[in-house]
């Protein structure tokens, strides 16, 4: 059974930093992209920011600069660090993962950057 599990939210002061992980379980076939998507109240779920095999990544303007997405083949785990962080940030953040045939999505978890 495939299990992806999000940890690393929570309430975080404007200005700070995050480190979110995902880590898969069951999968047992190579994972072509990891990602990171997230979800404001009343807004369209949104790339934050990807990562593909071959380490080729893809970061949404709103975060680049301030974002590192990087990933553990090995442990199946992807991270997603990001740096002065502002009150437009809070979102609920998923973990995508998208595979040849199947893509299996997170729970997700809340980020909430107070001003």
């Amino acid at each position: 059974q495939v299990q992806v599990v999000e940890s690393g939210g929570g309430l975080v002061q404007a200005g700070g930093s995050l480190r979110l992980s995902c880590a898969a379980s069951g999968i047992t076939r190579s994972i072509i992209v990891m990602g990171w998507y997230r979800q404001a109240p009343g807004k369209q779920r949104e790339l934050v920011a990807d990562i593909r095999g071959n380490s080729i990544t893809t970061y949404a303007d709103s975060v680049k600069g301030r974002s590192t997405i990087s990933r553990d083949n090995v442990k199946k785990t992807v991270y997603l660090e990001m740096n002065s962080v502002k009150p437009e940030d809070t979102a609920v953040y998923y973990c995508h993962l998208a595979l040849i045939g199947n893509t299996y999505w997170g729970q997700g978890t809340q980020v909430t950057v107070s001003p």
